[in-house]
Parts: structure tokens; sequence; C-alpha cells
């Protein structure tokens, strides 16, 4: 009857071990960057996970911002525990976090990725998100969409290809009488019945490239630091949230309040929600999966035949 016991407590040292050998690895990084600049802090000593943030802030903004694209990269990043990234992350120079993304890459030339999406269409706001697919290569820009099942708009599918029609998008409604296809505008009134967006802003580059433009008004608004820095887990992954609030608002920012949640592996964003002046939410994304993927002209052909055009 004592074997789960041991069991336990087997498992609380090496949850421990785990998080030892994280903090090892991130003060080691400290050192190596702090030691590869003569300008950069002489010795990085006391391997404690409560002088990880401390240390790298130390750094300076290159440094900085080198030390957090290898500490996601090598898996060090997402084995800190929580109190441990937030300490990291407020301590860090309030441009290392927008220098990381926009060096990026905060997308892949061509890959595929499921998303949760809802968003505030006429004041409405839906009672489930849409679950989307979607596979996207770049020059030129093609992009194929799926509305999955468990969505309120199940069943459609688009197709966008700039070398073959730059403002025009290919698509069907969907649902059960499958309605018959046809060219529509990206701007157009069947487009933005569904989204505020164009199709052209689907994926993790356009979130990153927002939060880089916003950021630029942020600063000279004098917000340099987040509102507030926390870790959530955000539909089973696990990510750094940056809440970020503005003095005015729509229509001067995208939005009144903005959190964005950042991926522990990756320089781009998994979660973006934006509130608008009423303190209500307007919008809000999750990318579920996020996968490099090559495809062929086929995936981005109404003929294909896994398709229902």
């Amino acid at each position: 009857m004592r074997y789960p016991k041991v069991v336990e407590r087997r498992s609380r040292r090496m949850r421990l071990r785990a998080v030892q050998i994280a903090c090892a690895m991130l003060m080691s990084m400290a050192v190596a960057f702090a030691q590869d600049d003569a300008s950069a802090p002489a010795a990085l000593h006391a391997p404690l996970a409560g002088e990880v943030a401390s240390n790298v802030a130390g750094l300076p903004l290159d440094q900085q911002v080198r030390w957090l694209r290898h500490a996601a990269q090598s898996g060090a990043l997402e084995q800190m525990d929580d109190a441990q990234l937030v300490a990291l992350f407020e301590a860090l120079d309030p441009l290392t976090v927008p220098r990381y993304i926009e060096e990026g890459p905060n997308g892949y030339p061509s890959y595929e990725f499921t998303m949760l999406r809802q968003e505030r269409i006429r004041g409405i706001w839906p009672r489930r998100p849409d679950r989307m697919l979607v596979r996207l290569t770049r020059e030129p820009l093609r992009i194929y969409g799926k509305w999955l099942p468990d969505g309120p708009h199940a069943g459609q599918e688009i197709i966008y290809d700039e070398s073959k029609r730059t403002g025009e998008m290919y698509g069907h409604l969907g649902g059960l009488f499958n309605i018959m296809p046809l060219w529509t505008s990206v701007n157009g009134t069947l487009a933005r019945s569904q989204s505020n967006h164009r199709v052209r802003d689907l994926g993790t580059e356009f979130v990153a490239q927002q939060f880089l433009d916003e950021g630029r008004k942020f600063a000279s608004a004098g917000i340099t630091h987040p509102a507030q820095i926390d870790v959530r887990s955000v539909d089973g992954v696990r990510v750094v949230a940056f809440t970020y609030e503005t003095p005015t608002g729509q229509p001067e920012y995208y939005a009144k309040k903005e959190v964005l949640g950042l991926d522990l592996r990756h320089p781009y964003f998994r979660m973006a929600e934006s509130y608008g002046n009423d303190g209500q939410v307007f919008e809000r994304i999750v990318f579920l999966t996020i996968t490099p993927k090559t495809f062929d002209g086929m995936a981005f052909d109404p003929k294909n035949p896994e398709y229902r055009f």
C-alpha cells in the first residue's frame, strides 16, 4: 500500500530535476552570451532559478533577443515554471519581444494550420467559434480554407490564388444544399458577412505584424510595458500572455485592450484577443496546430477531388 507514495515521491523528484536542468541550461546560456561580448556584464554566477531573470535582464538588447531565441529553440523556455516565465518577461528590455517577433520567422513559407475564430459581426458575438483548416503557401500567396464541423459555418470552402486573381477568391457557402461556388471580391459583402478581415489576413504572420504596428503606436503614446504578463493554457497549449491597454482605444488603436499569447518554441503568437471601448471582446483567434508542409498545385485547385467545390 506504500507503493503509490514511492511513485509520487519519485515523480516529484523527476519534475524537480527537470526544472533544475532547465534552470542550469538557461543560466549557462546567459553566461555564454555575456562572455561573448566584452561590453556585457563580466560573469553571471549562482545558477539559481530566481536569478535567471535578473541575469538575462543584465544583457544588452541584442543579446537578450539572441538568448530568447536560443531558449525557445532549445526547449529551455518551455521547461521554466509559470513564475519563472513571468519574472523573465517582466525583466526583459521592452524592445526584446518586439525584436524577437520582428526577426522571426513568425510563420512558414508553406504550412497548414487549424484555428478557432470568433468575431463580433454587426454587434453579435457568435455562441460557438468557427473551426478552420487552412493551407497556405507564399510567393505567390495561395490559400485554401475549410470550415470544419462543430462550427457555425461548417462545410464552407474558399480558395485564393494571387497569381490568378489578386482581388477575388473562389468559394461556396457549404451547408445542406452546398450552394454553387462563385468568384467574389476579397473585400465584398459576402466576404465581410462573416469576418472583418480579408482572406489574405489568415495566418500567424498577420497577428505578428499587427502586434508590431500597434506596438509603434504604443511607444509613441509612452506605453512600453504590458499592463499584465501571465502564463495561460490555450486549448492545451501553454503560452505567455501579454495584456496591453491603450489610453484612448478605438478608432486610434485597433482595440482598447489586446491579449496576445506567445508560443514558447517559436516567435509567433498562438492566441489573440481584442476588446472594444465597451470592454467586450470583439475578436478571438487561437491557432490550435501549426505544421510546416509542402503542397502541390492541386492543394489550391477547386478540381481537387478532396474538396467539395
